[in-house]
């Protein structure tokens, strides 16, 4: 079973938030995702300075089996790209809450977010 980390918000899309109230929020795809999806070859990320609003496509992730949409899970301005995920796509698969992050935005609203145990309910994940 996949994990899910309980102190992150998700979206029902497969991404994750990390929101700690003191500036911009991290976001990731869950290790759910990144389980199904399999090895992860290509992300596709919004770029520093553009805004995403929450629940609209803002890049794509590729793996061998599928190409996938990801989805903004809040609306804000991107203020930090992984750059490493960029070159490195795999950091997705071994470390889909940590390395494999994949921007930071600056929020004005959040889309409608799931608790981890939600998540974890809905997706089969276990905390």
């Amino acid at each position: 079973m996949s994990k899910v980390v309980a102190e992150l918000k998700y979206s029902a899309e497969h991404e994750w938030v990390a929101v700690d109230g003191s500036g911009p929020v991290g976001i990731g795809i869950s290790a759910v995702a990144a389980d199904a999806l399999g090895d992860i070859v290509y992300v596709d990320l919004p770029e520093v300075g553009s805004s995403v609003t929450a629940g609209e496509t803002c890049g794509e992730v590729e793996s061998t089996k599928s190409v996938s949409d990801l989805y903004a899970p809040v609306t804000g301005e991107v203020v930090a790209v992984n750059d490493d995920v960029v070159s490195d796509p795999a950091l997705i698969n071994s470390d889909p809450y940590g390395a494999g992050w994949l921007f930071k935005v600056a929020v004005t609203a959040e889309g409608p977010l799931l608790s981890a145990e939600e998540y974890a309910a809905a997706n089969g994940g276990e905390l």
